[in-house]
């Protein structure tokens, strides 16, 4: 009996995990700017007007907000609890502390290939370069350039990938 109800429960979880996928996608297709054919949505992900997303681009738990303008690349990935932050209260020249009403916005663009792991935060005026990987927990407030892994916080590059190895594969059109 045990065992009958947890196989129900795990029937249960998997359909409302897809229902929960589709509802994210439509929203995100209303939403952004514009989206590329095969969006993903494995979490719940928000997106804003200033969205442009390329091909294939999978969220697993991605909210974006403020006003920049957000461009993602083509075969793009995020883990759960990714957060992309486009605005900011301007604490230097408002009228009040320790800030104002008025809000400086900065853009960001993510190039083809990135893939984000868990819980990482991007502010805005960031490019981070092609193939890039960022490691989980990160916070990127600085451009990262292409191929590079980096990590922590501040997010800094502490390796590249094999660029040889990587441009073989984007050759073959191998992409997850």
């Amino acid at each position: 009996m045990i065992n009958g109800l947890r196989s129900n429960m795990s029937k249960i979880r998997e359909t409302l995990s897809r229902w929960e996928g589709k509802y994210y996608k439509q929203k995100i297709q209303k939403t952004a700017k514009c989206c590329g054919a095969n969006l993903y949505c494995g979490g719940k992900s928000f997106v804003t007007s200033n969205t442009e997303l390329g091909m294939n681009v999978n969220f697993n738990g991605m909210s974006i907000f403020g006003n920049g303008k957000i461009m993602i690349g083509n075969n793009f990935h995020s883990g759960p609890g990714c957060q992309i932050i486009s605005s900011f209260h301007n604490y230097d020249t408002d009228d009040a502390i320790p800030y104002g009403n008025q809000y400086i916005h900065k853009d960001v663009t993510i190039g083809d290939n990135v893939w984000l792991g868990n819980n990482v935060i991007i502010l805005g005026g960031v490019e981070i370069g092609e193939g890039a990987i960022i490691q989980a927990g990160s916070v990127v407030c600085k451009n990262i350039p292409a191929y590079a892994i980096a990590g922590g916080h501040p997010a800094v590059p502490f390796k590249t990938r094999d660029i040889e190895h990587y441009e073989k594969l984007k050759k073959e059109k191998k992409f997850h």
